[in-house]
């Protein structure tokens, strides 16, 4: 079993405390990303995870072995870093078994473990070349087969994406989640991208400033976020924000904000958000959530900006009131900056946070 556990875990540079107390729960064979802004603390953990950096107090578990004190080479974990860390002069194939070779295994066994880990990534070909001679995709993928070849108990990854373009960092996601099917190990997978993120994770954990905002499934995340914190974070492009209060009429509960934005809150909602009425409120409507088909819904007035063909469909940019927003629109939309639009709401769609302390309403 390979369960990583955090207990109470801090972390300090001399009085600065970067990692407040945290816990931390890995199952075995997961896929968990730590994912937040630079600065949040998830790479310190990640460290700390690998032995790299000596946790301040609280315990650290891989599978039932206490591992706080142990160095990194005792811990069974393989680390992937972000500039991949081959060494130039050597082959592929030197590369991948380097570390077999400095522990002392036989060379028919590392001959055999290069080549299951050349096979496992699709390296065959390239044994015999040097890092110089390869892609930015092939070498990482070199470094991920450096790592399987230790069969570690935690696969550890370390922004391995960072340096790669954007066709080739899609492609490589792909990759690392076929690798984490086949070979059936706990990952634990730092990165600032969300999409890298959701589009990886069994379960993604948000950070901040050391703490963890929120830790679910990537639907979840999406479709229920804990906090604004965590709302502004996923989602791409990000969720608009408008500050307003939530006020009782005669029609029930209605969002109301400047700029003579009016939204009835469903009645299905109503009696969850009645403890907010007469508080201020940050109300919170993803892009895509504002193309909607019926005519029916609530509407806000745009004031336009900019425009951002995407193919599918148009980002139009702008203002609603002194709010920044962003909407989805038609791709066939003639719409142009200095316009004002009347943008639909997707009422059951929309968010509801505390202004006073961020937290999810309703």
């Amino acid at each position: 079993m390979s369960q990583v556990s955090l207990d109470q875990v801090t972390k300090s540079f001399g009085s600065v405390e970067v990692i407040p107390p945290l816990d931390l729960a890995i199952a075995d064979k997961e896929f968990v990303v730590l994912v937040g802004p630079s600065g949040c603390g998830k790479t310190t953990t990640l460290r700390m995870i690998a032995g790299l950096e000596q946790t301040t107090s609280g315990e650290i578990r891989i599978g039932e072995r206490d591992v706080t004190a142990l160095r990194p080479g005792l811990r069974n974990c393989s680390m992937v870093f972000q500039n991949y860390a081959l060494y130039p002069h050597m082959t592929v194939a030197e590369n991948i078994g380097y570390g077999m070779k400095v522990r002392g295994t036989p060379k028919q066994d590392i001959d055999a473990a290069v080549a299951n880990a050349a096979r496992i990534l699709n390296l065959g070909a390239y044994l015999k070349r040097k890092p110089n001679a390869l892609s930015g995709g092939q070498r990482q993928r070199v470094a991920i087969g450096r790592a399987i070849v230790r069969q570690p108990d935690v696969f550890l990854f370390d922004e391995p994406l960072s340096n790669l373009d954007a066709k080739l960092r899609i492609e490589m996601r792909t990759e690392i989640k076929l690798l984490h099917r086949r070979l059936k190990t706990t990952i634990v997978y730092v990165t600032h991208d969300q999409v890298e993120a959701m589009t990886m994770a069994d379960r993604v954990v948000v950070m901040n400033q050391g703490r963890i905002e929120q830790a679910a499934d990537p639907i979840t995340l999406y479709e229920s976020p804990k906090n604004l914190f965590v709302a502004a974070f996923i989602g791409s492009p990000s969720m608009n924000f408008i500050e307003g209060q939530l006020v009782q009429n005669a029609g029930g509960i209605a969002f109301q904000a400047e700029g003579g934005v009016n939204i009835p809150v469903p009645p299905q909602r109503a009696e969850r958000l009645s403890a907010a009425v007469g508080q201020s409120v940050v109300l919170g409507i993803r892009p895509e959530h504002t193309m909607v088909g019926d005519s029916n819904v609530s509407t806000v007035s745009l004031h336009v900006a900019d425009i951002e063909p995407l193919g599918p469909y148009t980002l139009a940019i702008g203002k609603v009131g002194s709010a920044a927003f962003t909407a989805q629109i038609h791709a066939s939309s003639r719409v142009g900056p200095d316009d004002r639009i009347s943008v639909p709401i997707d009422t059951q769609k929309m968010h509801f946070f505390l202004k006073s302390t961020g937290d999810t309403v309703g």
